[in-house]
């Protein structure tokens, strides 16, 4: 009840203890013209403990002072008669005691009962990121389990598969090299001969593609870690991708955040990683287009966006684009942005993806960022 009082009396401070201040000076003067035929003096505790609960245990005893006075003064000017003067003096001293017990109770209560409530909203908070950690967690297990599944699948096939596709290529490359002596008496059958040696080619070379997707999703190597400077690495590998930009007609603009630390990472997977979504975008932008990578340090991790123009995806297509095997490509894998995500992950970090269908697509990757082996770039 103490409680819904407060909240619902709650002003400022100096208007609470103006307030109280009047309120005790009121129940004076009803004790000053009843008298002694009614009793009114517990009332002072109703502003001595609204001050109390309020404002504070300073204000409390503020306000325990002001009614043992007041009560003091009232005793003296109605002229109660005692057995000796100094009774009177006794008494407000007394009452004096009484108010600041009750002073001191009330705040400590107070203060227990505040310390309870932030004590319950921390472990509150707590338990609600312990159950949100411990669902990503079970999340992230049952998808480690289903790509160990898969990626054991995926080897087993590889295996299986590599070798037979190497030996066939090596044959049509000779093969090719043997029609290509063949004498000018059948220019057209020697013709159509290439054209569909070239189309086989094509197919094998697909397979291949398919075949170390599939192995490079099974035995991601083990990460090699060393201190990176993102910035410079971008700079450097963006350079040898200029003909493919140039090709494709697409733009790339920077926005390189100067001060970007340091941080632990394997250069080789982070740039694999990076490569495959810079293709990706090249590849929804067939023509032209502008691709915009930005990095910047929020809070403890490094961050890269990377923004293409491309015609953006749907809902339902962002939902299931770390799937593995999922694509709306005609000769996709579906494994690409699933390595991206592991080799990520690997790192620590995280992967998220925004896009509008129409306007284009924002990756953006978060490594952490640990103070212990930062410094500024």
């Amino acid at each position: 009840m103490i409680m819904s009082l407060s909240h619902r009396l709650v002003w400022s401070k100096p208007i609470t203890i103006v307030l109280s201040s009047a309120l005790i000076l009121i129940i004076g003067g009803a004790d000053y013209v009843t008298g002694s035929d009614i009793a009114v003096t517990p009332f002072y505790l109703l502003s001595i403990c609204w001050g109390s609960w309020v404002v504070g245990r300073r204000a409390g005893l503020f306000l325990a002072l002001i009614g043992a006075v007041t009560w003091l003064m009232v005793d003296i000017a109605t002229r109660r008669v005692y057995p000796h003067h100094a009774i009177s003096y006794w008494n407000a001293l007394m009452l004096l005691v009484v108010f600041v017990m009750v002073v001191y109770l009330l705040t400590a209560f107070h203060d227990a009962h505040v310390f309870l409530e932030d004590t319950v909203a921390q472990r509150t908070a707590t338990l609600r990121q312990e159950i949100v950690e411990r669902k990503r967690l079970e999340a992230a297990k049952i998808q480690s389990e289903r790509l160990a599944a898969v990626g054991s699948m995926a080897a087993k096939l590889a295996h299986e598969i590599r070798n037979p596709l190497g030996t066939i290529k090596l044959n049509l490359d000779l093969l090719g090299d043997e029609i290509g002596l063949l004498g000018p008496g059948s220019p057209a059958t020697t013709d159509e001969a290439k054209t569909l040696l070239q189309a086989i080619n094509s197919e094998v070379r697909r397979i291949q593609r398919v075949a170390q997707d599939y192995l490079q999703f099974s035995r991601l190597p083990r990460l090699n870690r060393e201190p990176v400077r993102l910035n410079e690495v971008l700079t450097r590998e963006l350079a040898f991708l200029a003909p493919m930009f140039s090709a494709a007609h697409v733009v790339v603009a920077t926005e390189f955040d100067p001060a970007l630390p340091v941080f632990q990472a394997d250069p080789d997977q982070l740039w694999q990683a990076i490569l495959n979504l810079i293709r990706n975008a090249v590849e929804v932008m067939p023509h032209a287009g502008k691709l915009t990578l930005r990095t910047a340090c929020e809070t403890d991790e490094v961050v890269l966006h990377l923004t293409d123009t491309g015609k953006g995806m749907s809902v339902e297509d962002r939902s299931q684009i770390f799937r593995p095997f999922f694509t709306t490509k005609l000769s996709g894998t579906g494994l690409g942005l699933t390595v991206v995500q592991q080799i990520i992950s690997e790192h620590g970090g995280r992967i998220e993806c925004e896009s509008v269908p129409g306007q284009g697509t924002t990756f953006s990757l978060y490594f952490p960022l640990h103070a212990e082996t930062s410094t500024a770039a």
